[in-house]
């Protein structure tokens, strides 16, 4: 299983899920014909932590908005 896989696992577990998927590769290349659910993005090296923090925080935040809409 790959990180794709088990991300898609634990989305059809929890629908919602924040994910975040943190590659060496090119964005273009990772999502290659691939679809990503809500609250997903893709993060690609090099980062500074910075990046990595909004990143993480606006994926929490969507995850709020979309849990409290869900209501």
């Amino acid at each position: 299983m790959n990180g794709r896989e088990m991300a898609d696992a634990a989305c059809d577990y929890r629908p919602g899920l924040p994910t975040l998927f943190i590659t060496g590769y090119a964005k273009t290349s990772v999502l290659d014909g691939c679809h990503l659910r809500p609250c997903t993005q893709v993060l690609t090296k090099p980062f500074g932590l910075d990046t990595l923090a909004g990143r993480v925080t606006g994926l929490i935040g969507a995850a709020d908005v979309m849990t409290r809409s869900a209501r």
